[in-house]
């Protein structure tokens, strides 16, 4: 069982216009909703390629009902915690080369007691050696060290806890040495202060993470694939897509394709491998629509540990 927390859940609308011009009227070839979030997104994609998860989220207003139908309709099991206030909603503008401009809300206030239910309601489905995620930004009012408290006491349970968020809620999170962290470029580049060009810059940068007691990290590299560093390996692997999309969701897709392998006891190599394939696929996919078997049987993905450190990072 992978267990997901998403402190900050959206109803995410996708726009496609043949070409956003700002400024302007633009009439949309198309639009969709989807239930949105990191985690969220995390469990959906689990779920639709077998694996047991829950998805664990606040809930609040008309947003918060038509979460609950989105999930149930995707059969994405979910705990609700009541909130006041209304869940966001999150909009996407896509062009047809896969660019994609986002507008994100704010979310609900939140206070102490909606804190410490969240946290309650995921150790309630926690299992001693199961993985337990926590995910996204943080609600206005929520206190920074939620994910680090989340680190603490799932870690106390015996769980294995992975963390993919950015920005001040980061810092803590990873103070707390949680069993794995997936930034992206600019979130690894963020969390050790500095500009890493290279893939040799960005090795070097997990590794130092690793060395303050992070086993794993996991980088995603946009479309230079993504690696993986723990203490044994690093590994980077890609897949080149010709037909992309949309990019909301593939990170978490990516992170989801990999705990799917580690859950079940596979190395560090298979897991970012099926990493790098779900989120390659979800590129090929609408919206933050997530994929399943059908869409990651054609996705081509290359590993290698021969790497050559001088590559530049886009």
């Amino acid at each position: 069982m992978i267990v997901t927390l998403t402190p900050n859940p959206s109803i995410d609308r996708t726009i496609a216009v043949p070409q956003l011009d700002h400024g302007e009227v633009n009439r949309a070839t198309s639009s969709r909703i989807d239930p949105g979030g990191k985690g969220v997104n995390v469990s959906r994609a689990l779920s639709a390629n077998g694996s047991g998860t829950v998805a664990v989220m606040p809930m609040g207003g008309p947003e918060g009902h038509l979460m609950a139908e989105l999930l149930d309709v995707a059969g994405v099991s979910h705990h609700g915690v009541a909130v006041d206030g209304n869940l966001r909603m999150n909009v996407a503008v896509v062009e047809p080369d896969g660019t994609t401009t986002k507008v994100n809300e704010p979310g609900p206030a939140f206070g102490p007691e909606e804190t410490e239910a969240l946290l309650a309601a995921v150790e309630s489905y926690a299992v001693s050696s199961g993985w337990v995620v926590g995910c996204g930004s943080l609600p206005p009012g929520a206190p920074e060290s939620l994910l680090a408290d989340l680190v603490t006491r799932l870690r106390a349970k015996g769980c294995k806890v992975a963390i993919d968020s950015s920005g001040a809620p980061m810092v803590p999170a990873v103070a707390a040495r949680p069993d794995l962290i997936k930034p992206n470029h600019e979130e690894l580049e963020e969390l050790v202060g500095r500009a890493l060009p290279t893939l040799g810059d960005v090795i070097e940068a997990a590794r130092g993470v690793v060395q303050q007691g992070i086993p794993t990290v996991v980088v995603s590299l946009g479309g230079d694939g993504a690696v993986l560093v723990d203490a044994d390996t690093v590994v980077h692997a890609i897949a080149t897509i010709s037909n992309p999309l949309s990019t909301v969701g593939a990170g978490d897709c990516l992170l989801a394709g990999v705990l799917h392998v580690l859950a079940a006891g596979g190395d560090a190599a298979a897991a970012l491998e099926s990493g790098v394939r779900w989120g390659a696929a979800a590129v090929t996919l609408p919206g933050s629509e997530v994929p399943g078997p059908a869409d990651l049987a054609p996705v081509a993905v290359t590993v290698s540990t021969d790497l050559d450190l001088s590559t530049p990072i886009r």
